[in-house]
């Protein structure tokens, strides 16, 4: 798979997220993929346990947005935002393919801070 195919893929796994359809975001994903997620020091084996964790989420998130999605060969990051119960979580996802398959995802979930004002002479305020 070329990374213009995987570029594609990604684009419609992100849409799927957005959108709630769970078959659909989860076909990036080999069978046999692993999640992990270091925050928590959890690990999701397989496509099955991935999606069914994720159907049993308590709250649907009521927004989603890639912000960014970079990557060269097998190796591809997206940061995005999910919003849930009108809190974002600014999101990493770090993605290993092969053979067209996601293999392993690894993903940092961290919620917004306040800026401290000690610093805003040498910061701007992003959009």
């Amino acid at each position: 798979m070329n990374e213009q195919q995987i570029r594609e893929s990604l684009d419609a796994h992100w849409r799927a997220s957005a959108s709630g359809d769970l078959d659909a975001e989860h076909d990036i994903y080999d069978d046999d993929v692993i999640c992990d997620y270091p925050q928590s020091n959890e690990r999701i084996r397989g496509r099955f346990n991935l999606q069914t964790l994720r159907s049993r989420h308590p709250g649907k998130p009521s927004g989603f947005e890639v912000r960014r999605m970079q990557g060269e060969g097998n190796l591809w990051i997206t940061e995005y935002t999910i919003t849930y119960e009108g809190r974002a979580a600014y999101t990493v996802s770090i993605m290993e393919f092969r053979d067209g398959k996601v293999v392993h995802e690894t993903q940092y979930f961290s919620e917004a801070f306040e800026a401290p004002a000690w610093r805003s002479q040498w910061v701007e305020r992003m959009p």
